[in-house]
């Protein structure tokens, strides 16, 4: 939720506690934070932070470490995997963080995975082959492919790259619309998103805001 100042924020957080306080419930103080947008939070693997006045949402800090070092542990317990092995625990992995972050501002970020592991799989490469040359270790795990010369592939497997995602920007929501009332619009908006997805099609949509400064994020009951 949102708010105009820092007090009104505080305000609104006891009306809630109160709320919930009846009906056996209570805040989560560890995922409660009020803080200036200007701050930026955290919220389900994604920072909401404003740049000089324009909202931006891109992967939090936290989810991309997870995935770094979710694919460090993947690569570091292959060591004597065959490649074709180690490239498909690998993709299920970039595949499925690629697609949560798909639709807010990633492509940076997707460039930097990239050259992260390509790092860690260089150093997979060379502990295989210590004796080798670096030239013998790039023609073995690493082909050409169109343009791109370094390909971390085999003769049926390659591996997914970060960068190889368009960006597909979620569209927003029209206020006035009642997901169990307003059905068909739910139903098409669903089926448009998928479809851009697949064909990889971005389009500019940006994420409104008001101009309320403070935000109460991660607003959680538990019992």
């Amino acid at each position: 939720m949102t708010a105009d100042s820092e007090e009104t924020a505080k305000e609104i957080m006891e009306v809630i506690k109160l709320f919930l306080k009846e009906r056996g419930l209570e805040l989560s103080e560890e995922k409660t934070l009020i803080t200036h947008i200007d701050e930026g939070f955290d919220f389900l693997g994604w920072n909401f932070r404003k740049y000089k006045g324009k909202l931006l949402i891109k992967p939090s800090k936290k989810s991309i470490d997870s995935v770094t070092r979710k694919i460090s542990d993947t690569i570091k317990g292959g060591k004597a995997w065959p490649q074709k092995n180690l490239i498909g625990a690998l993709n299920p992995i970039i595949t499925g963080w690629i697609n949560y972050h798909q639709s807010v501002v990633s492509k940076d970020i997707f460039s930097k995975l990239d050259y992260r592991v390509w790092n860690m799989l260089w150093r997979w490469a060379k502990r295989r082959h210590p004796k080798k040359s670096r030239s013998w270790i790039v023609k073995k795990y690493w082909h050409s492919e169109g343009t791109r010369n370094w390909v971390f592939s085999t003769e049926k497997t390659k591996l997914k790259l970060f960068s190889d995602t368009k960006i597909v920007r979620h569209t927003c929501l029209k206020l006035n619309m009642n997901p169990y009332l307003d059905t068909e619009y739910f139903d098409v908006r669903r089926y448009k998103l998928r479809a851009r997805k697949i064909a990889g099609k971005p389009k500019t949509s940006g994420v409104k805001m008001n101009n309320c400064s403070f935000c109460m994020n991660s607003v959680v009951p538990k019992p």
